[in-house]
């Protein structure tokens, strides 16, 4: 357990690259590279292969893509990580999470479904079809 709140506190301290505070209100489509704080209210998509982080007053109305997600406010709308998603805090989440790695801490509200591919799943098995296991 105590490897997971190290990468968690590791993921919120590295750099910002933007902070939108709050008195914020954005409605489009962001993307950005690097590491944001979000604790505004945005409504859209955001796309990024890096690292978003929605604050405890962050309000997002959106589809995500990320590298990696931590949730600590609340968000409506499916998530797509390629690396992690962690719901943290007071995390209000309601919509589908995919990505190879999921972490929920004691507390938060989550209504949706967890969808947790392997990385280097084949096609096949992303598309919900049943593949063997291979027997050694």
């Amino acid at each position: 357990m105590w490897p997971l709140r190290r990468r968690a506190a590791t993921a919120s301290r590295k750099k910002l690259t933007a902070f939108l505070d709050e008195g914020s209100e954005i409605e489009g489509k962001y993307t950005f590279s690097g590491t944001v704080l979000l604790n505004g209210k945005f409504q859209g998509e955001i796309a990024s292969p890096d690292t978003l982080i929605i604050g405890e007053r962050g309000v997002v109305n959106a589809s995500v893509r990320a590298g990696t997600l931590v949730v600590n406010g609340e968000l409506v709308g499916n998530v797509h990580a390629s690396e992690r998603v962690e719901l943290s805090g007071k995390a209000r989440v309601f919509g589908d999470l995919e990505s190879p790695i999921i972490v929920l801490e004691e507390g938060v509200m989550f209504e949706g479904r967890c969808r947790m591919p392997k990385a280097d799943a084949p096609d096949s098995a992303r598309d919900g079809s049943v593949v063997p296991l291979k027997r050694s």
